[in-house]
């Protein structure tokens, strides 16, 4: 026989009397009591449904004939004695009496279940029952049974000695508080009684570890009954700026700028995290590139279009490159990172094309008399200092009356006039190169990318860069930035 509890145990009964209950079955929605198992013992609740009476006690079950006994009443309608049930029918349920729940319960207080008779008893502990947690201990010391001890080596070796006369079952916890017992050892001594059988002192010498001591008797003395080394992953947030390079200028077309992501995530210190800082495209008449990716962990940058050539619509990329002329179309932009590149003009006299589009607007298309503007890039405080990154190459235009398109607002390239004048995406912002404007002349190549990471500075510094990594540290108050600003490799914290 065991006393037994469980969750959701309801029943009806139309017994009368002061009796044994036989039991109906469960009510919709509840487990019988078959859940307590045959011959345990558990409380119960008997309730009319449509009466007052009702009654608390200890009951058995047995599964034949399906009935509880009622063994003692705890709390009842009839002033703790059974209740004289009439006729109706009643719920009889599990509970849990509030005279005998354990709560307001002190640190370190045993707790003794006898079963059968739903009696809790309360004990002051001896030492042998709950631990209480002390400070930190920073030098030797004399531990003290039912007692935990964070120790911090980080200055010199510890020891500690155990208690002279421990009397069974006292434990004693150790723990490395600040994961220095591989530089600076913890020794434990057992002040003439043994320690796993042994009058040798016991030597910790692993970081983050922890050992559970408890005393059985003379002959084995302190046992270790655990020990572990826990070391958990640290993670903490950062924000972070990942910009593809721009794409290339062609003969006409502006180039798209870099695909730009920003925002916030979750790093892991011990884990390593990829960096690429992607290049700007090439400019050409006939033969310019997209721009190449830029990649912080599992988040990638898509390197900017390039500049449609002649007549052809412009590339697809971060953000798309502008169309050439004749109504060329521009190119499409990656959702989340940029905006599509400006059509070409219409009129096919004057060859006017479209500007590259930027990661905060879309490049304008060429009008009649001037090759469309690169789009605007997107603003970024990261550093500490508002910048503008992934602005659209200016579009290149041959015979119209105006001047030369503008790239966009950061670091888009301007546009050529008749072959001449166009300039390049500025470095490290993925700025796409303005186009030509003559068939035979080369556009501008676009802008390398970047890649940064800000955090607050109460989190560690870096503990690994990649040798392949070129990078500065911008100041920003509170933080600490690292500015990644060409090649690829691993960091980690």
């Amino acid at each position: 026989m065991a006393f037994v509890l469980a969750d959701r145990v309801q029943e009806t009964t139309t017994t009368t009397g002061t009796g044994t209950v036989t039991l109906a079955g469960a009510v919709t929605g509840f487990q019988s009591f078959a859940a307590i198992g045959n011959g345990n013992t558990t409380f119960y609740t008997i309730a009319e449904q449509s009466g007052s009476d009702w009654e608390v006690g200890i009951g058995t079950y047995t599964s034949s004939g399906t009935t509880l006994s009622r063994d003692t009443i705890l709390e009842s309608s009839n002033s703790g004695s059974a209740v004289n049930f009439g006729a109706g029918t009643k719920n009889v349920f599990v509970t849990y009496p509030a005279e005998r729940a354990a709560y307001g319960l002190t640190a370190g207080s045993n707790i003794t279940l006898t079963p059968g008779n739903g009696t809790i008893t309360i004990a002051a502990s001896s030492g042998g029952g709950g631990l209480t947690w002390q400070s930190v201990q920073t030098g030797n010391f004399t531990a003290s049974a039912g007692n935990a001890y964070p120790v911090n080596t980080t200055s010199a070796a510890i020891t500690v000695t155990l208690p002279a006369s421990p009397s069974a079952g006292n434990l004693i916890t150790l723990t490395d508080y600040a994961g220095t017992f591989a530089t600076n050892n913890m020794t434990v001594s057992g002040n003439g009684n043994k320690i796993n059988g042994s009058l040798v002192p016991a030597t910790f010498a692993t970081n983050q570890s922890s050992v559970q001591l408890v005393y059985v008797d003379a002959t084995q003395g302190w046992k270790a009954y655990s020990y572990s080394v826990t070391t958990l992953p640290l993670q903490f947030q950062t924000d972070y700026l990942t910009v593809a390079g721009g794409g290339g200028g062609s003969n006409y077309g502006g180039a798209g700028a870099g695909g730009l992501l920003s925002g916030s995530t979750n790093v892991t210190l011990g884990v390593g995290y990829q960096i690429t800082v992607g290049g700007g495209g090439s400019g050409g008449s006939t033969g310019s590139s997209n721009g190449t990716d830029s990649v912080f962990g599992n988040l990638t940058a898509t390197g900017g279009g390039k500049g449609g050539i002649t007549a052809a619509a412009g590339s697809s990329g971060g953000s798309g490159g502008g169309g050439g002329y004749s109504s060329a179309a521009g190119g499409s932009g990656t959702a989340g990172q940029g905006n599509n590149g400006g059509a070409g003009s219409t009129g096919s006299s004057t060859f006017i094309s479209g500007g590259g589009g930027g990661a905060g607007a879309v490049g304008s298309a060429g009008t009649t008399t001037i090759a469309g503007a690169g789009g605007a890039g997107t603003s970024s405080s990261i550093t500490g200092a508002a910048t503008s990154y992934a602005g659209g190459g200016g579009g290149g235009h041959f015979a119209g009356s105006g001047g030369n398109a503008a790239g966009g607002a950061g670091g888009g390239g301007q546009g050529g006039k008749a072959g001449t004048g166009s300039t390049a995406g500025t470095s490290n912002s993925g700025g796409g190169g303005g186009g030509a404007g003559n068939t035979s002349s080369s556009g501008s190549a676009g802008g390398s990318g970047v890649v940064i990471i800000a955090y607050p500075d109460t989190y560690p510094a870096l503990a690994s860069i990649g040798a392949g990594l070129t990078y500065n540290q911008p100041t920003r108050s509170g933080y600490r930035v690292y500015r990644f600003t060409a090649g690829t490799g691993t960091i980690s914290w």
